[in-house]
């Protein structure tokens, strides 16, 4: 199968230079986009293709182009990852809940996007209303890796992983909860970045933990991150967890990109990250990180030192404590959140019930997934009389001294903090279905940045080992202080610049 036609071109900015010169038209991307996705369904990356409504959206920029009034990514074709409600495409959370809903709105990231001139390709696959490590728990089917479709993509956001790792869009949409940006980009070879909180409008964002949920982009690159992130970044009075203000500076567009672009100016050309402290928390180097992993993190932490870096060695010891605070949070804010999903106003209503409480009963009984069950069972149990104090309060304690553990690091330490993302390569579909708590760990180096509301990227950094393994991608994760992605994506884009994982393409068929 031959790739798209977008990724003939370098990157996005690549991209947009081909539009504004003409060289290509949105239509023509759009349309080599979509036979690409419809060649590629054994993936299931889709839930809901229109190619009338993306078509529409194409011939709309290239008029745009024409008339020279066009927005950054006119023309460039992204997809939404399907917990982002949009007006003409069906919004499911990947759930038999909400089959066939269709939104009377957009998102505001699905807004900003358009606002700007992309063009959207539909739909992506994710874990049930965001809740996995896998993307085995969508009711539509499992999303497959690109690099070895008897793998796992991870999750939540597999399918944005596997629809950019497999050269399907130039870039997607995802959310992080817990760290389901950064674990899939890292299983699938792509990057992505978890912004943070705050930044990043929520509003038409389906909630599963309010306060932990941020949507961010997924990407082939650093620099195409940018191009993503910074207009989609920005306070929105529509969310009342939106943020005016970042460290000082307005929360607007433009932010992001021109952190990036001082940081890149500032570095120089033989060792670009000279003097930066990258800090390894030994907590991410512990008995549970698979040998492959640990040697392709090594290997990447030499070429930060080789370019500069100064490597040091740090300590957050409530790593590992951030498991069992992180899972009676984000369970306890999903028991209220759908709480809604009750058969009465929307969603899914079972066919067949006595009363009012039998039929809300077994329209959720029915509706929602297993993962989904076991979570709000979790959740309203720990928010239950005589139980919020020995479990709600107390995680709620923790998650406040994770967060000084990090500040510590970072404001007295170190400038940024890299390990790894995930503590062992995408394992084989099925593996862990009848183990929650071994999916669970799977998060062990993700879970903290959410608890704390930091932001993180997720780049290539290698492969296993041995036959199976050796085509199966590792991921590095570089974690900043508060509003610091723009210096983030600059260090991620100085690492790719110098070595190639990103610009590796999983086999086509």
């Amino acid at each position: 199968m031959s790739l798209p036609l977008h990724c003939e071109f370098d990157g996005i900015a690549a991209l947009r230079r081909a539009l504004a010169e003409r060289r290509v038209s949105a239509v023509e991307l759009a349309q080599s986009a979509l036979a690409a996705i419809d060649a590629r369904r054994d993936l299931n990356a889709f839930l809901h293709v229109d190619p009338e409504l993306t078509l529409a959206q194409a011939r709309a920029a290239d008029a745009a182009l024409a008339a020279g009034r066009a927005g950054a990514l006119a023309g460039v074709p992204i997809a939404h990852k399907d917990v982002f409600v949009t007006r003409g495409w069906r919004t499911t959370a990947a759930s038999r809940m909400l089959e066939g809903y269709v939104s009377p709105f957009d998102a505001t990231v699905v807004e900003r996007l358009a606002a700007a001139g992309a063009v959207s390709l539909g739909k992506l696959n994710c874990d049930e209303f965001a809740m996995g490590s896998s993307n085995e728990n969508s009711a539509y089917g499992p999303v497959r890796n690109p690099w070895d479709p008897a793998a796992v993509p991870g999750g939540s956001s597999g399918g944005s992983a596997a629809a950019v790792a497999a050269g399907l869009v130039a870039g997607a949409t995802a959310t992080d909860t817990g760290g389901s940006i950064r674990q899939p980009a890292a299983l699938c070879g792509v990057s992505g970045i978890k912004p943070t909180y705050g930044t990043v409008s929520r509003y038409g964002m389906i909630a599963y933990g309010s306060s932990l949920d941020q949507a961010g982009p997924i990407a082939r690159s650093a620099q195409d991150l940018v191009e993503l992130l910074d207009p989609i970044a920005g306070f929105d009075e529509r969310d009342a967890t939106s943020l005016e203000r970042c460290g000082g500076r307005p929360n607007a567009a433009g932010r992001v990109r021109a952190e990036f672009d001082a940081f890149r100016a500032a570095a120089g050309a033989d060792r670009p990250l000279q003097g930066l402290r990258i800090g390894v928390p030994r907590e991410f180097f512990g008995p549970g990180l698979a040998t492959d992993v640990a040697h392709a993190i090594d290997a990447a932490l030499a070429k930060l030192e080789e370019l500069g870096a100064v490597r040091v060695d740090v300590s957050l010891p409530r790593t590992e404590l951030s498991i069992p605070a992180y899972y009676v949070i984000a369970p306890a804010e999903a028991s209220s959140n759908l709480s809604r999903y009750d058969g009465v106003r929307y969603g899914h209503r079972a066919p067949e019930y006595r009363d009012l409480a039998d039929m809300m009963a077994r329209s959720r009984a029915e509706g929602f997934g297993p993962e989904v069950q076991r979570r709000i069972l979790v959740g309203t149990y720990v928010l239950s009389h005589g139980y919020y104090d020995a479990y709600y309060l107390q995680a709620q304690k923790l998650r406040r001294l994770i967060a000084e553990d990090f500040q510590k690091a970072l404001r007295g330490q170190c400038d940024v903090i890299v390990g790894p993302v995930s503590p062992t390569v995408a394992w084989n579909l099925g593996e862990k279905a009848d183990d929650p708590v071994s999916m669970y760990l799977a998060d062990i180096y993700t879970l903290s940045l959410n608890l704390a509301g930091l932001p993180g990227v997720s780049i290539p950094c290698g492969f296993g080992a041995g036959e199976v393994n050796g085509r199966r991608p590792v991921g590095l994760q570089i974690i900043g202080d508060y509003f610091d992605e723009g210096r983030l994506l600059g260090i991620a884009d100085i690492f790719q610049q110098a070595t190639d994982w990103n610009r590796r393409s999983p086999p086509t068929r």
